[in-house]
């Protein structure tokens, strides 16, 4: 039998990175927590046992990949630091979904797990 993976998506922003988890068996992803910083996102990695990272792209409506070149070191950083596999997935409108779900009065860190829900569970239906 096969080992259980455990995985965390990752809504990042200059701001708050919203965070969400999931694993191989149920395939449902839940909002975790929101996080300011590459080092918080690292412990959850350590205490949640995740093995891999499902992060979302920032891109362009018209599909091409955006220039963001922090984002670009955060996840480079994420990768070399926690040894994990990153992955990546098209995160267009997921806090434009979030807002949806949630309504306007939503609170910003509240908005930012949801996108990741989404980033990660969009991830996990490919399958």
């Amino acid at each position: 039998m096969e080992k259980t993976r455990k995985y965390l998506g990752l809504d990042w922003g200059e701001k708050r990175i919203g965070l969400a988890t999931a694993d191989s068996e149920v395939k449902l992803a839940l909002p975790l927590k929101t996080v300011t910083n590459l080092a918080e996102v690292l412990n959850i990695i350590l205490e949640e046992e995740i093995d891999i990272i499902v992060a979302g792209a920032p891109q362009k409506m018209s599909g091409a990949a955006a220039d963001n070149q922090i984002w670009q070191h955060f996840i480079n950083e994420l990768r070399e630091r926690s040894g994990r596999r990153v992955e990546l997935v098209d995160e267009r409108l997921s806090s434009l979904a979030a807002d949806s779900l949630l309504g306007e009065e939503s609170d910003k860190a509240g908005r930012d797990e949801v996108a990741a829900t989404i980033i990660l569970q969009a991830y996990l239906d490919r399958d």
